[in-house]
């Protein structure tokens, strides 16, 4: 699905991400590490929205280091991004349209994918027509997420999902994420490592720009490194 080979960048000067390599298949992957990691870096790398000084990145067997964001939304890459950037002044339904309206093969499915995300979100149902900007945070991060199902994604990259969401919202969101692996690949970044490996079935440690670990979740679980650094055991 997602192949990056050594891929380097960064901003102006200075280098962010230094050889980096990971694999996304049929599956759901964690990229963990501290601020400053180059995470987000890596995301926007794919998305087209920093641009690549080396390396290759591959989705679906072919090469798009350089595609512009829309074009990646249409070959079916789908973001949810740290900030949600939701319209506040819409209603959540019309946010959710959003997802697909300028998806060739999403927009004529708007219903079905519609339900299908109330079906993981059902309080969007009951405030579908309330505006997201009213919502709290945990609110407007299912819309968020319900966003990008609504193109109907084959890769959902999740930038920090659980970023100022009160813990008992934190483990709801990773409970929807457990379920939707089973359709969809997923890779997300995160620093609540606790809650993302149960969620997960592999993922990578990045730190100063380069992976440092990778391996299965149940692997991660007894790292000593990350148990010591990440799970404060």
């Amino acid at each position: 699905m997602l192949k990056i080979t050594d891929l380097e960048c960064g901003y102006g000067r200075m280098k962010v991400l230094q050889s980096v390599s990971l694999e996304v298949g049929a599956e759901s992957v964690g990229l963990f590490g501290p601020n400053g990691a180059g995470k987000t870096t890596l995301i926007g790398a794919v998305m087209g929205l920093n641009k690549v000084w080396s390396g290759v990145i591959e989705f679906d067997g072919k090469r798009v280091e350089g595609v512009d964001t829309h074009l990646m939304a249409r070959m079916g890459v789908a973001l949810v991004p740290q900030e949600r950037e939701l319209f506040p002044g819409m209603s959540v339904h019309d946010n959710l349209v959003l997802g697909a309206a300028y998806i060739p093969h999403a927009k004529d499915r708007i219903p079905d994918q519609m339900e299908k995300v109330f079906a993981l979100f059902p309080i969007l149902k009951e405030r579908s027509k309330q505006l997201a900007g009213t919502m709290s945070g945990g609110q407007q991060r299912m819309v968020a997420i319900g966003r990008a199902l609504m193109s109907n994604p084959k890769l959902l990259i999740l930038d920090e999902p659980s970023l100022g969401l009160q813990p008992s919202i934190v483990s709801e969101v990773f409970e929807v994420l457990k379920e939707l692996k089973k359709t969809v690949s997923i890779l997300v970044t995160e620093q609540n490592v606790r809650e993302s490996l149960r969620a997960i079935d592999r993922g990578y440690v990045l730190e100063n720009g380069k992976i440092v670990i990778q391996d299965t979740a149940q692997g991660l679980k007894t790292n000593p490194y990350v148990l010591k650094s990440y799970l404060g055991i």
